[in-house]
């Protein structure tokens, strides 16, 4: 069986305030290319369709009109999407029914009532059936009820969440399963600080959110969603592969691409990424603005000048804005600039919880925690 994964769409997105929905047309059109040459039997979109919970209507109509390109090119194999946190899951939940009988399978809410069981799609090949399991972006206050905790009970961690919501499900580990998930799985013993992530991702304070990789062990292949940087998860079949292309400066020389995944016999699984390619590169260009001048171009930049003598700043960025019609932003390299990281043991520290907490001075453990949730509800909502 051969499948396309594919996550992180952010349809909607900005890029320093610039719109991008024409770059972003441009590489879902790729997709669709690709599908229409290797014939994936089913396609997997692991969350963050969209940008916002409320997307533009501009968002929604390209979304649409993929969705409906990408059905086409299909010719009748399967679609599986789920939500991720940037999503509304009742928007994504919306007309679920009737696209289900396109052999479009969208999930938006995870098991939230009692008795509901995670959204399971089989298929079969020549090796037999291959079970899909779909979660959507999950939080543990939106599964107490489902996980039979009282409003008193103490609250689940993240890892404890997703634990306890796979291990009622029935796998059958003689056959093939595959699970489609947008939460921040980490392999054992890493520690979260070390993964590189983008400054678009919503990173919670403490990494809070974090599951341990073990998780995953039950399934033949764990297509992934939430790290905006292509990522293996401790195994070549645990995969995030990343955004289909770039969104922030921190992803400037990131490769981007849809990983193809073919399952063949049990055990059997095979991995490779088909390249996607930019209307407009991120670039981050470094040097004297006149040296810089002579290289414009039409890709989106970041510039940082060394000039060491000012010079007339109205000119000048003029002069720089017809050399780079992308222009994202100017840094001076030699003027001063307000630094807002800590040096702590040598290591930065610039996470708003430690800011916060370094301002304040004499905060509680119990004041602590009242900050802990408005960062991560203003994150998560962002």
């Amino acid at each position: 069986m051969r499948i396309f994964h594919l996550s992180d769409l952010h349809i909607g997105m900005r890029l320093c305030g610039r719109d991008l929905s024409k770059d972003q047309a441009y590489v879902l059109g790729q997709i669709v290319e690709l599908v229409k040459e290797r014939k994936p039997d089913v396609v997997i979109l692991a969350g963050d369709l969209y940008d916002k919970s409320v997307p533009s209507a501009e968002a929604v109509t390209l979304f649409d009109n993929f969705l409906t390109d990408l059905m086409e090119a299909l010719a009748g194999q399967v679609i599986m999407a789920i939500a991720g946190n940037h999503d509304s899951a009742p928007r994504i939940d919306y007309l679920k029914a009737i696209l289900k009988r396109q052999n479009v399978y969208i999930v938006g809410n995870p098991p939230m009532k009692e008795g509901e069981r995670i959204v399971c799609v089989t298929k079969e090949d020549a090796y037999g059936p291959v079970h899909f399991y779909l979660l959507p972006f999950v939080k543990p206050s939106m599964v107490r009820r489902n996980l039979g905790l009282a409003e008193g009970d103490e609250a689940l961690s993240y890892d404890e969440t997703v634990r306890r919501l796979l291990a009622r499900e029935e796998i059958n580990t003689k056959e093939r399963n595959v699970l489609v998930s947008h939460q921040f799985y980490l392999p054992v013993g890493k520690d979260a600080g070390e993964v590189e992530r983008s400054e678009t991702e919503t990173v919670m304070v403490g990494n809070i959110d974090q599951v341990f990789s073990d998780v995953l062990s039950p399934f033949d292949y764990a297509a992934l969603g939430h790290i905006h940087k292509p990522m293996k998860v401790g195994s070549q079949v645990l995969r995030y592969c990343g955004t289909p292309m770039g969104y922030s400066i921190s992803e400037a020389n990131q490769e981007k691409g849809i990983i193809e995944v073919e399952l063949l016999e049990k055990g059997e699984v095979k991995t490779e990424v088909l390249p996607l390619y930019p209307l407009h590169k991120i670039l981050d260009l470094k040097g004297e603005s006149e040296e810089l001048i002579r290289q414009g171009c039409e890709d989106y930049v970041r510039l940082t000048l060394t000039d060491q003598t000012e010079q007339n700043s109205m000119e000048l960025i003029e002069r720089l804005r017809n050399a780079f019609p992308g222009l994202l932003e100017i840094r001076r390299e030699h003027m001063e600039s307000v630094d807002y990281t800590l040096q702590v043991g040598g290591e930065s520290l610039s996470d708003p919880f430690t800011l916060i907490c370094d301002f304040l001075k004499d905060s509680s453990e119990e004041e602590q925690e009242i900050l802990k949730e408005v960062i991560n509800s203003v994150k998560g909502g962002a």
